[in-house]
């Protein structure tokens, strides 16, 4: 069809920015729900160029899926939207399947078309049960009831900011295509800080910080980093389930301008041996009233007590919430000491060994950083497992726990197995919810080698969660 025929929404991409910069205000401020519902079903009602509405949700393991509802359809049903939950891996059994969609107006994106397609607009759904409460096994919606009565009870916004790590492959579909080729071809072998103007990873950086932009993430930096072919695009922080969402949204921003190019942008934490792998490097602090809590010019490195109880607490519990953090079989590999690799229990101002940090900050930036973090990992999982443990988890009665020589697991069977026998994961979770979520681990170590060995195996990368066809799956 040609597109002199169409008049879909398609807007410049400082139009979008402002439009987005606006909805994250409104967040920010909490504006009450039932006047931003007002205000985006009289936008889709009038705004005649908007064809279709993308409904985003995410399943257990954090795989992003989408739906796409015909806009007019939107606004007369969006308090009946039901879907499959059999279809959706740690979700419902068939015999249960329906489930509802409800929307989360204040998560509300404008896209630019030139990526996501003329005439469409972007809203995170919420998983509704059958009986209209929230269900269990959408931590996204688990995230935010936990916020808001954090908000509520104790006044408490939590904060956190991400640093997410990726590669940039030849190839559309690299992973996919790995089973047949054996190995990830680079584009670029510049390393840390370095491309060329011209070379693809810049050209891909600079494409993608743009989209970032025009979305309202209020970018900081960007640039190639210490491996080949690797890039981060760091943003500011954010409200924990806004700053969860974006997480979803980097990535899928990524992996859109990386396919557009005819490339691959990749998240497995260790895609290649002999290099450094992919982190998610997790920075968050609590603010009460608008004071950080975490801020302390006379604490020990300007931490305050309550920064450093929080750090205490996640530490006491690292081996417990690891598989949160590190959800795949690929990401034992990224837990290697030879490659900067998180791996100690510890909390420290410069070792970069530690799964903490404690970076320089000052009353606004003062944070605690967990970077034991993979970026494969289910953004919910990985903001709720650390608030709710930092703020109420357990400290150990262990000498120096700080510096105590302590590591985490080497591989998925024992992270499963630290998991399972965790009486604070079954707090977090609830024991349905640890179960479906241990069982989706399992299968997936079960179907890949139980040694991890030189080289990445083909079934960690084809079962990997976010990689995996269905189709392929279910012949197991």
């Amino acid at each position: 069809m040609s597109n002199e025929l169409r008049s879909f929404l398609a807007l410049p991409y400082d139009e979008l920015e402002e439009l987005n910069l606006k909805a994250k205000e409104q967040r920010m401020k909490r504006v009450a729900a039932h006047k931003i519902q007002e205000e985006r079903l009289k936008y889709l009602t009038d705004e005649k160029r908007i064809k279709a509405v993308t409904v985003l949700f995410s399943d257990l393991e954090g795989r992003l899926h989408m739906l796409d509802y015909d806009k007019k359809f939107l606004v007369k049903s969006w308090d009946n939207l039901t879907f499959d939950g059999s279809s959706i891996r740690g979700f419902t059994a068939q015999r249960e399947s329906d489930l509802r969609l409800a929307m989360d107006w204040s998560a509300f994106y404008w896209g630019p078309s030139d990526i996501f397609g003329s005439g469409k607009v972007l809203v995170f759904g919420e998983v509704i049960d059958k009986d209209g409460t929230p269900y269990k096994a959408d931590i996204r919606g688990v995230l935010k009831a936990f916020a808001e009565k954090l908000y509520e009870k104790e006044g408490y916004t939590l904060n956190a900011a991400n640093e997410i790590e990726g590669f940039l492959f030849n190839g559309v579909d690299a992973e996919a295509r790995y089973n047949e080729t054996g190995k990830f071809e680079y584009v670029n072998t510049g390393g840390y800080y370095h491309s060329l103007p011209s070379d693809p990873l810049r050209t891909f950086i600079d494409t993608t910080a743009e989209v970032q932009r025009a979305m309202g993430f209020q970018n900081e930096k960007d640039h190639p980093e210490v491996a080949p072919s690797q890039f981060e695009i760091n943003y500011g922080y954010g409200e924990v389930v806004a700053a969860a969402d974006q997480i979803q949204l980097y990535k899928l921003i990524c992996r859109q301008v990386a396919t557009r190019m005819g490339l691959t942008a990749c998240f497995l934490p260790k895609p290649v041996v002999g290099v450094n792998g992919n982190g998610m490097h997790t920075n968050v602090s609590v603010s009460e009233k608008g004071k950080n809590l975490c801020w302390d010019p006379k604490g020990e490195e300007k931490l305050s007590k309550f920064g450093w109880a929080f750090a205490d607490r996640i530490l006491t519990h690292g081996n417990d919430i690891c598989l949160l953090l590190n959800a795949s079989v690929n990401a034992y590999r990224r837990l290697d000491p030879h490659f900067e690799a998180p791996n100690q229990i510890k909390a420290s101002a410069v070792d970069r060994g530690s799964m903490i940090r404690i970076p320089i900050g000052n009353e606004k930036s003062m944070r605690v950083e967990v970077r034991s973090v993979a970026p494969d990992a289910n953004p919910y999982l990985v903001m709720y497992s650390i608030f709710k443990t930092g703020i109420e988890g357990d400290t150990a009665k262990i000498k120096n726990l700080r510096q105590a020589e302590r590591y985490l697991p080497d591989n998925i069977y024992t992270a499963l197995e630290d998991f399972r026998n965790a009486e604070w994961t079954t707090k977090l979770l609830g024991e349905d919810v640890k179960a479906r979520y241990a069982e989706l681990k399992q299968a997936a170590a079960d179907r890949c080698a139980r040694a991890l060995g030189t080289f990445v195996k083909a079934p960690e990368v084809q079962f990997h969660h976010e990689v995996y066809n269905q189709f392929l799956w279910n012949q197991f």
